[in-house]
């Protein structure tokens, strides 16, 4: 069984799924870090993105993140450029991670961009974590070195959270981290009989 886990930036999807790591018969998927891994040691996709933003892309052989942010979060198509480019691995990927983890009761599948990527479509289920707009907006000036406008791009460039939570079976609010340690526990349990169901 696929569980997607989603939500804007800054609403704390990292700090969700590590609480969910924590449970053992959970295999967790991390999107975005493997995306990076597979766009620093993939030469095709290396190919593909140096002709698609330059050779700023990359600086010493490694990926140049914060470029590579500042150049598609400002235009919706250069961001479906490098979606169309990196997720089709990213998702080969998942399969076999998927694929080695059947031991699990579920696997969960971390990304920010699950539903606009269409990843949502793989998951039997999808979790969204949700935070108000001007909290997510004072934890991300908090955590990195970004403006307001930087960061109301990138929520402007993601779906909208009434959408987000509209189309999810489970939703997190994750203000403060006991409640929130309840909450994955609460879902846990429910996903894990249905994963009985579905066996």
């Amino acid at each position: 069984m696929i569980v997607g886990l989603t939500g804007g930036i800054g609403c704390g999807k990292t700090t969700v799924a590590e609480v969910f790591k924590k449970l053992d018969s959970v295999a967790v998927y991390i999107a975005d870090i493997e995306a990076r891994k597979i766009m620093n040691s993939s030469d095709v996709i290396r190919i593909q993105l140096l002709q698609a933003f330059g050779k700023e892309t990359y600086k010493k052989n490694e990926l140049n993140r914060q470029y590579l942010a500042n150049t598609v979060f400002e235009s919706k198509e250069k961001l479906t450029i490098l979606n169309n480019i990196v997720h089709p691995e990213v998702k080969k990927h998942f399969q076999d991670f998927a694929a080695r983890n059947t031991d699990k009761a579920y696997v969960l599948y971390e990304s920010a961009i699950l539903f606009e990527s269409n990843s949502s479509q793989q998951c039997d289920f999808v979790i969204s974590v949700f935070l108000d707009k001007e909290e997510r907006i004072k934890r991300v000036l908090d955590r990195d070195k970004t403006s307001r406008e930087e960061v109301l791009s990138r929520i402007n460039s993601q779906w909208k959270e009434d959408k987000k939570l509209l189309s999810s079976n489970y939703i997190i609010f994750n203000y403060a981290i006991q409640d929130t340690k309840k909450s994955v526990l609460k879902i846990h349990n429910i996903l894990t009989e249905k994963a009985l169901t579905i066996l």
